[in-house]
């Protein structure tokens, strides 16, 4: 069941099916699904064969009879509409039989709650979709006429099934963006400082695909926006989105925030506001990709933890006096949270004015970790 690329489990699957024609629709859906559900059991069932752990995983992480259950556990198969804990009971386990799942329960964030973050992996998380400014009536008038079933979250946030298509139905980036609500809900912090009268000159230092740049722009369209990523890549597919948006003003630049930040920025003014939506463990999507928890080695939680120091200790002398910076992190590990806002604190002198976790496993999301500080 291992992958023999660093991809995606999805991107890797997308790709088997391309070299192998002989798998029909049907074919790709059923094997994509044991795939996903295996992985979803994370450390536990351990001491199982592939194949036993293969027909639980199946049976405790889908409610829908499925024909695979069919002819190996005709008997499941009949109970798959159970709860969680009446299908561990009926197969002979107590709840126990999972706190192997996530193995690192004394790594985690304050506040989280181990018993429903763990069910959280047993089911795939909900589509989430942010509506762009203007475009309210637009799509929700599309998505009914479409036959697309969603659910409300707020006026902008939508959730719907994974999966599903939306492509030939509203125009990405320009009506929406697929955005999940935890990361939404982060531009509620940094909203608040931005009101404050720090709206002005913003850096997203850890760009990527411009999620949180784009929703900074829809909050303050006049803002100076200037972002930056390490992959140039990136940024070519960042710009084509923003051309997509209709976000034609923006200066970028390819640095490694690791080192020290040479020409980009000489002689520009100093930020306002920097966003550090930083390199982590992405321990808190694994329920969208639950390979990669599988996969995971603990020391990788200190590496990332030194990396964000030194991305935080190279973009602070561009911030300006009074200006907020938000660390963002999409991880539920507490080095790369609370123990780094205690560094941005206590090591680096930013006062610190509010931080959350911002808790998706209960949702349907991501979990998030966000905390704003003020030079």
């Amino acid at each position: 069941m291992q992958a023999t690329t660093s991809l995606p489990l999805a991107a890797w699957l997308k790709n088997y099916f391309t070299q192998h024609k002989k798998y029909g629709s049907t074919d790709r859906k059923q094997l994509s699904q044991l795939c996903f559900s295996y992985y979803r059991l994370g450390g536990a069932f351990r001491d199982l064969s592939h194949e036993k752990k293969i027909c639980i995983a199946v049976f405790l992480c889908n409610t829908q009879t499925n024909d695979f259950l069919q002819f190996f556990q005709p008997r499941w198969n009949e109970h798959i509409g159970l709860g969680l804990d009446e299908k561990l009971l009926f197969l002979g386990y107590s709840w126990n039989a999972l706190s192997g799942l996530f193995p690192w329960q004394t790594e985690l964030s304050e506040g989280i709650e181990i018993r429903s973050f763990t069910k959280s992996f047993l089911q795939q998380p909900d589509l989430f979709i942010r509506i762009r400014p203007g475009f309210e009536s637009t799509v929700r008038r599309k998505l009914k006429q479409s036959g697309i079933f969603f659910r409300e979250v707020n006026s902008s946030c939508l959730a719907l099934n994974n999966g599903t298509k939306l492509e030939a139905v509203l125009l990405l980036n320009k009506e929406y963006v697929i955005q999940d609500y935890s990361s939404q809900r982060v531009g509620e912090f940094f909203s608040k400082g931005m009101t404050a009268g720090h709206a002005s000159k913003v850096w997203d230092c850890c760009a990527g695909s411009g999620g949180k740049s784009l929703m900074a722009h829809d909050l303050f369209p006049q803002l100076d926006l200037t972002v930056s990523d390490k992959r140039k890549s990136i940024l070519v597919n960042l710009k084509k989105r923003f051309e997509e948006a209709g976000i034609p003003k923006y200066y970028s630049f390819v640095a490694d925030l690791s080192a020290p930040l040479v020409p980009p920025l000489k002689g520009r003014p100093a930020f306002d506001l920097i966003l550090v939506d930083a390199p982590c463990s992405g321990s808190g999507v694994w329920s969208r990709t639950p390979e990669q928890m599988v996969y995971f080695d603990e020391t990788e939680i200190v590496r990332y933890n030194e990396l964000q120091e030194k991305i935080i200790s190279t973009v602070i002398p561009y911030l300006k006096k009074g200006g907020l910076l938000y660390y963002i992190t999409c991880s539920v590990f507490k080095k790369e949270n609370e123990g780094m806002a205690n560094f941005i604190s206590g090591k680096l002198n930013l006062k610190l004015k509010n931080m959350d976790l911002l808790k998706g496993y209960d949702q349907k999301a991501d979990s998030m970790f966000v905390a704003g500080f003020q030079l």
